[in-house]
């Protein structure tokens, strides 16, 4: 299978919004751009709402169907390992693979030494295209990264080589996720983290890096965007020498994880992805949870209170919600309203104090980072928050692909 230059992860917690995002990819093409869509939901998040793995399939197809789309399309098993991946199995062609656990654990000394042997001869001052000087490489830092890496590339060789005997060969996409780490890469680490996947021989199509900075859910980037831009460019120039060197597939490309509402960091990345011309996968999930609440809140009534209700919730519950997306939010309790504030706003309101638009005063990142995390709160009103879905979904529909359109494809690829 390939997986085309740009590709956009579309997360959808509650299956509803397929046809909604699908829009917004078409929208693109209608542009000029070419887009792949990618649905991709979590073991995680399947278990914290209840919904089966197939469910993901059945909404990507019927999103497929209703708009006509005649373009590939996938269903991405996000963030599986051997302990899960067969649940995704059979309702799912895109994989990535997640190997978190295993960085930083030591291999056996013998794979390390038969790693070096095998890369030494790029011990000393290699130039890469598109990095301003040399790498210096010494058999220590090899040894370092070995010992740092080489288990994790193996356990995603494994995964890959289980998801193969299931359904054979070139018939997934794989990603490679190395992003759950403390530090950022440096491109000599990235060089030898993709000569281990080479290796295994996982045909990789995307990589996902750790980056300096933080990617909270739902808002801006948060650190040194001068830094993130050095480090986007070092890696892609990385992944151009990597796929001659190596033999890896000739389309392989970065891949953002929380990508969505990374706003400041987008203009950077579309630079450096023309300056290399390079492709990009990129990943958004709870953003279009969020357009679904703020859609409830501008349709008023029951909506409205429903919006509410989930709020007054998430205040109650916040050390439960937050705990296991700790490292990825930053909220300031003491700059969240007050559930008896909130009753006081009328739709717009409280739409406007959600809406990831930095412009407007209202805007509350830290009450956005709360409803962000709160999905399982909607979850637990079983039909009576998806029929609301259901009944305003006009309203909600145009709030998600607006935001994905304007807000993500747009400054990323268009403009």
């Amino acid at each position: 299978m390939i997986l085309s230059k740009y590709s956009f992860g579309v997360g959808d917690r509650f299956s509803h919004q397929g046809k909604a995002q699908l829009a917004a990819i078409i929208k693109a093409k209608q542009q000029g751009i070419n887009i792949t869509p990618v649905w991709n939901k979590s073991n995680r998040e399947h278990t914290i709402i209840g919904t089966k793995h197939a469910d993901t399939r059945r909404e990507a197809d019927a999103a497929v169907k209703a708009c006509d789309w005649d373009a590939p399309y996938f269903v991405d098993a996000d963030h599986i390992g051997l302990g899960n991946v067969d649940k995704f199995i059979e309702s799912s062609d895109f994989f990535t693979l997640d190997v978190a656990d295993f960085i930083g654990k030591p291999t056996d000394k013998s794979n390390v030494d038969s790693f070096i042997k095998k890369h030494k001869k790029y011990i000393g001052s290699l130039s890469i295209d598109g990095i301003d000087k040399p790498l210096e490489i010494t058999e220590e830092r090899i040894d370092r990264i070995a010992n740092k890496s080489l288990l994790a590339a193996q356990q995603a060789g494994k995964i890959y080589r289980h998801i193969v005997a299931a359904k054979g060969e070139d018939n997934f996409i794989t990603e490679v996720s190395m992003d759950e780490t403390d530090q950022p890469q440096t491109p000599v680490e990235m060089l030898f983290i993709l000569a281990a996947i080479a290796d295994e021989g996982i045909p990789a199509r995307t990589i996902a890096p750790k980056f300096t900075g933080r990617f909270n859910k739902g808002v801006d980037y948060v650190g040194d965007i001068a830094q993130f831009a050095k480090e986007f460019e070092e890696d892609l120039a990385v992944v151009a020498f990597a796929v001659k060197e190596f033999g890896l597939p000739g389309n392989l490309k970065l891949s953002i994880h929380s990508g969505s509402d990374k706003f400041s960091i987008y203009g950077p990345m579309k630079k450096a992805m023309k300056k290399f011309d390079a492709g990009l996968h990129i990943k958004t999930a709870g953003t279009t949870w969020l357009e679904e609440l703020i859609g409830l809140s501008m349709a008023g009534g029951e909506g409205l209170v429903i919006a509410k209700e989930i709020y007054a919730a998430a205040l109650t519950r916040m050390d439960e919600l937050c705990g296991p997306y700790a490292t990825v939010i930053d909220i300031d309790p003491a700059k969240l309203p007050s559930a008896q504030e909130i009753n006081k706003w009328d739709g717009h309101q409280f739409a406007a104090a959600l809406r990831h638009d930095q412009s407007c005063p209202r805007f509350n990142p830290n009450l956005r980072q709360l409803l962000h995390v709160g999905y399982k709160i909607a979850a637990e009103m079983g039909t009576h928050f998806t029929d609301a879905l259901d009944k305003y979904e006009q309203t909600i529909a145009a709030n998600v692909t607006e935001n994905i359109y304007e807000r993500h494809i747009k400054p990323l690829f268009l403009r």
